[in-house]
């Protein structure tokens, strides 16, 4: 627009005289710099509202343990229930996952869900999606994690809200990982050096 109106403005057969100096006001900088300040810290206070909303997940949110490892994602539920590069959802729940790497980095990815996360060892990281659409979709370890990097692929199954409860009951538990690990910590004599 500035240009457009400079250039009629300023055309060569203009009345305009350009000999003159201008009066030099800053007023004008002042305040249109001021204006523009104001603009830009409320859209980044408003950007950091919506951030950190965004990676917060609702309080009644169904929690899954994810555990990534070379080169397979390990699944946990709630009930005990657990399964290796799959995990199954309800639909139209939110669902946040606690995620955990045993070994390297890897990188929860789930094209259809517009989610993405990194995985880290020796820290949680937590992603929440809600899933409104009943279907299989793929999952994928989008960082490079070693030589079986291309294999390291699962499945998400989102399930209507009785098919869900009916897959739990049928998938029933002997108890969570760390009772099935104390169990196998007695079995092998581990107790007796550790």
């Amino acid at each position: 627009f500035l240009l457009f109106f400079y250039v009629i403005r300023y055309r060569h057969d203009s009345p305009i005289r350009r000999g003159e100096i201008a009066e030099k006001s800053f007023r004008f900088e002042i305040t249109w710099t001021i204006a523009t300040l104001a603009v830009f810290f409320g859209l980044f206070i408003w950007g950091s509202m919506l951030y950190v909303q965004a990676y917060q997940p609702p309080p009644n949110a169904l929690k899954i343990f994810v555990t990534a490892k070379q080169w397979m994602w390990k699944v946990e539920y709630p009930g005990g229930q657990r399964e290796i590069d799959s995990l199954h959802v309800p639909l139209n729940t939110p669902v946040e996952l606690v995620l955990a790497s045993q070994d390297v980095i890897h990188d929860f990815f789930v094209p259809a869900f517009r989610t993405k996360r990194d995985v880290l060892p020796g820290q949680y990281e937590t992603l929440w999606f809600t899933a409104n659409r009943v279907g299989t979709y793929h999952l994928f370890c989008s960082q490079f994690c070693g030589t079986g990097h291309a294999a390291m692929t699962g499945s998400v199954t989102v399930l209507s809200g009785p098919d869900y409860q009916h897959w739990l009951s049928a998938n029933g538990t002997s108890g969570t990982l760390a009772q099935e690990g104390g169990r196998l910590f007695v079995q092998y004599g581990c107790s007796g050096c550790h």
